[in-house]
């Protein structure tokens, strides 16, 4: 069985992995039901119906692709933080150029009922 620390890993790849695909279904089965999601000069986004319906806008728009360099997890119990180097491209449908953001994301994650890791909070610095 993988570490906990393993699993938080797989979870982030799972995340940008089904991100680039727009498999919402997958992204919503990796986050607590009562996510919140913090990011600057916006209010708190909070629950999967709410990441949902912007996830949903911005695929309209965009393909979005990122890379994570991880720098650090600490585990302690049922709870763990992940420290990440997140770099996102968005790419608009049409013949517009690319919008690249990068920064530091600080997340935390719980284990749910199930012993799967789940995002529970997400509070990202990504600037452009």
């Amino acid at each position: 069985m993988a570490s906990d620390e393993q699993q938080i890993r797989e979870v982030i790849a799972t995340w940008m992995s089904a991100t680039a695909a727009g498999d919402l279904a997958q992204i919503l089965k990796l986050m607590d039901e009562d996510v919140v999601f913090l990011v600057m000069g916006q209010p708190p986004m909070r629950g999967r119906d709410a990441f949902a319906v912007g996830f949903k806008k911005a695929l309209e728009k965009f393909k979005i692709e990122s890379t994570s360099n991880i720098q650090e997890i600490e585990v302690t119990g049922d709870w763990a933080y992940c420290w990440n180097d997140l770099q996102v491209t968005m790419t608009p449908h049409d013949e517009g150029e690319p919008t690249v953001r990068r920064g530091n994301v600080l997340s935390v994650f719980r284990k749910s009922q199930e012993g799967n890791w789940v995002l529970f909070r997400d509070a990202n610095l990504l600037g452009g």
